[in-house]
């Protein structure tokens, strides 16, 4: 009963909010105007509005959200560490150095898709290092281990291509893409991400019960029939996916993944199968509320929306680790 108690509130809350995203912006347009420019079959200015830019950021949102929090549950769940996130293991960072290298070298002028296709092709090359250098057997250590590697590697590579950049606008334009944002996205975007995130949330939906048996340790998680190979392997697939996707469109948005598992891990006990499903909703609404409180805060400036979440994120985790701190106290 608890549990679906907090099922119907965060979904209500997502609701809310996809809906009020949908409502929010500069044009002054009431609210049952917008809302019925969705349905409406006429061509005008406010169809447009709504159809190619507030409705493909609102669904985007969603799947940001989503892809995070199911994400940065699943980790932490796989790792039993409450302090994992979906950049543990190099996929984000790598998918940003995608895109920075189809920034500099112009191929993201030369067709809509080149830097997303090309973000992607980061997170699968990320993919490959991570099961090449952690290995078919190797442990949880090893693939923290091998995640910071390629991390550090793709942030170093970035700054390498910052640094020997000889265009200024460039160097302009991929630093404001790496501040992450939902601004100017399409329809286009949405399809191209959705395949690849959906195939990663069915990946990691399907860790529930790995999930549960690992807080026993992996010796009493193998005695109960869980493959740990392939539950890495999963893991691994199931983040790079998601996470790549979503870098891919909307740029480095951090702290969701770590900060909403951590929020809502109280409400589920000990069930990361459950925190898993949680995290997904509640991962959906922070972002659409970051995305909407961008455009309400600074409404004639470009806000990017992993600013705000880093503003509002790292302050409340650091509350957090605090009150856990004087609870064990």
């Amino acid at each position: 009963m608890r549990y679906l108690r907090l099922f119907i509130i965060l979904c209500t809350l997502t609701s809310v909010l996809f809906i009020a995203s949908l409502l929010v912006g500069p044009a002054n347009v009431g609210v049952f105007d917008s809302l019925a420019a969705l349905w409406s079959d006429d061509t005008n200015p406010l169809q447009l509005v709504m159809y190619e830019i507030r409705l493909p950021r609102a669904i985007l949102a969603v799947m940001a959200g989503v892809s995070l929090g199911l994400s940065g549950a699943a980790l932490q769940g796989y790792l039993r560490n409450p302090l994992a996130e979906p950049g543990l293991i190099g996929v984000s960072s790598s998918a940003a150095l995608g895109a920075v290298i189809a920034l500099q070298t112009g191929i993201a002028a030369q067709f809509a898709l080149g830097l997303p296709l090309a973000a992607l092709s980061g997170a699968v090359v990320a993919v490959v290092l991570i099961l090449f250098l952690a290995g078919p057997r190797g442990g949880s250590l090893t693939l923290i281990l091998a995640g910071i590697a390629i991390s550090a590697l793709a942030g170093a590579l970035t700054s390498l291509v910052l640094n020997l950049s000889p265009n200024p606008f460039a160097v302009s334009e991929i630093v404001f893409w790496m501040m992450g944002s939902l601004t100017d996205r399409s329809m286009i975007h949405v399809t191209l991400a959705l395949p690849f995130m959906i195939l990663g949330w069915v990946m990691l939906a399907g860790l529930g019960r790995s999930m549960d048996a690992l807080t026993l340790g992996e010796d009493a998680a193998e005695s109960m029939g869980i493959h740990l190979t392939r539950v890495r392997w999963q893991l691994i697939i199931g983040v790079a996916a998601s996470v790549g996707a979503m870098t891919a469109v909307a740029g480095a948005i951090g702290f969701v993944g770590l900060v909403v598992p951590h929020i809502l891990r109280r409400f589920v006990g000990s069930r990361p199968s459950h925190l898993l499903w949680a995290s997904a909703i509640g991962g959906a609404a922070t972002v659409l509320a970051a995305d909407i409180a961008v455009r309400l805060i600074l409404p004639d400036r470009d806000l990017k929306l992993g600013v705000v979440m880093a503003i509002i994120g790292a302050p409340l985790f650091l509350h957090l680790i605090y009150q856990n701190r004087r609870d064990v106290v």
